[in-house]
């Protein structure tokens, strides 16, 4: 009989996971246990102060030591140019989501401007994180270009409840962004077409497809994706933008802030960023990669990632340095808390 017990008592702790321990099987892996299955698409509930609204989320994996919420730009871009993570997060096991902040294109987009500011796209963060149950144990933000901003706001106001945070593409003061992309960028362009850009803009004439027409292979070409073909996944998510909120908070193009940010600026605030961060900068990005440099020591425990071949998609066009550097960098901030 006791023997019997020895059997099953082995038995049940060889296939009991303990608690933080990473899922190992496959098919724990893709065990969410939902009632009905969606591919890991959640409509999560949040409240704002007028009214009640859902965003969109998919989840891939599970691992409840390490769950990361992907962070896009814009604002009111979409969750689908990040979707190069997927293969690279999955292959390592890690849970992630991928998300569409309020006003992007898979969640609902009201149209109460008041709701288009940093603190209520914090609160948004939060309720998110708790929806999807990510704490200090487990809980990595990553953000990208706007969604930098978002990552290091909601940093200094919830880190309590992050294990690590990773900013790619995005300095910490949009007023030196805009003195980059003058000083900088916009002497690297033929002074020809500089020229038709500043008439264009002195006019505020925006909507006029020359502005872009301009912009995209001199400008977006060099600094936004470098890569000869968009992938199809860039190209969706410009086609499903939010132009109207876009141009409220970034102003009408990506060659400096003109809207809600212009005047955006937590330089001196990064020292109250207590957990691991990785700043990640680029060669040819909108971003100064100096800026990103800086960034990295100012915060308390930070790290910095430079991507020799990269713009402001760097995950894209600097794919294999940007991925295997996130990567390295959140199994270093896990094994060190294991």
């Amino acid at each position: 009989m006791r023997f019997i017990f020895v059997l099953l008592l082995a038995f049940f702790l060889s296939n009991c996971r303990q608690p933080g321990q990473p899922v190992s099987s496959q098919a724990g892996y893709f065990s969410y246990g939902d009632s009905i299955e969606g591919g890991g698409v959640r409509l999560i509930p949040i409240k704002t102060p007028v009214g009640g609204f859902h965003v969109w989320t998919k989840r891939f994996g599970n691992n409840p030591r390490i769950k990361i919420l992907l962070l896009h730009g814009g604002p009111s871009m979409t969750h689908e140019y990040m979707e190069c993570f997927e293969t690279f997060f999955q292959r390592e096991g890690f849970e992630f989501y991928e998300y569409d902040q309020l006003g992007s294109y898979y969640s609902d987009q009201p149209k109460d401007s008041s709701l288009w500011t940093i603190a209520r796209f914090v609160d948004e963060v939060e309720q998110v994180r708790q929806a999807i149950g990510g704490d200090s144990s487990n809980f990595y933000v990553i953000g990208n270009s706007w969604g930098g901003i978002l990552g290091m706001e909601y940093a200094l106001a919830h880190q309590q409840h992050m294990k690590g945070l990773v900013v790619a593409n995005m300095m910490a003061s949009a007023i030196d962004y805009g003195k980059y992309a003058e000083e900088v960028l916009a002497k690297q362009m033929k002074p020809e077409v500089l020229a038709e850009v500043r008439a264009i803009e002195a006019k505020k004439d925006f909507d006029n497809p020359r502005y872009m027409e301009l912009l995209l292979p001199n400008f977006y070409a060099e600094h936004l994706c470098r890569l000869p073909v968009l992938p199809d996944a860039v190209n969706r998510t410009f086609k499903h933008a939010n132009n109207e909120i876009y141009t409220l908070m970034q102003g009408p193009s990506e060659f400096g802030i003109a809207g809600r940010l212009a005047t955006w600026d937590i330089k001196g605030r990064l020292k109250g960023i207590a957990i691991p961060t990785l700043m990640i900068g680029a060669k040819h990005d909108t971003m100064d990669p100096a800026a990103m440099e800086a960034q990295s020591k100012m915060v308390q425990k930070g790290q910095y990632l430079y991507c020799p071949d990269g713009s402001h998609l760097a995950m894209w066009d600097d794919q294999k340095v940007f991925m295997s550097g996130v990567i390295k960098f959140i199994k270093e901030v896990d094994a060190a808390a294991h």
